[in-house]
């Protein structure tokens, strides 16, 4: 048996596929998904989505949303998206600091809220890249 997921933004279904496993970014952490889960509902994070296809994992960057896990059928709702592409992993992680320097130096509730945002996902991204 296996899990169906799809994963829609506002413009479009973006993933339409089967997989044996899944790792959603919940606001409480990774949650693995496997047959048989028992039906839940859970917030997403920004965060990297794992899709296991054959004997390797595909990444995928979530930019907030939603999931619903019900009957081996997960539906994923989310803001957007990042695909991701290999790249340089060294220069990925020191985006990542530079990212966090521009929240340490935030003054404003705003400009905080958006380069804690700006953070997740540069580090989003820079997790990925390690699953290639």
């Amino acid at each position: 048996m296996s899990l169906k997921i799809r994963i829609i933004t506002p413009d479009k279904i973006v993933w339409n596929t089967t997989t044996t496993e899944v790792i959603l970014p919940s606001t409480t952490g990774p949650l693995g998904i496997l047959n048989d889960h028992a039906p839940l509902i859970t917030a997403l994070d920004i965060g990297v989505l794992r899709i296991k296809t054959n004997d390797s994992w595909e990444p995928i960057i979530l930019l907030g949303g939603f999931a619903e896990i019900n009957n081996n059928n997960i539906i994923v709702l989310v803001n957007g998206v990042e695909e991701i592409k290999k790249g340089d992993v060294t220069a990925a992680f020191n985006e990542v600091e530079d990212a966090s320097l521009v929240l340490e130096n935030a003054k404003t509730d705003k400009e905080k809220l958006k380069a804690s945002q700006n953070l997740k996902r540069i580090a989003s991204r820079a997790q990925a890249l390690t699953f290639f």
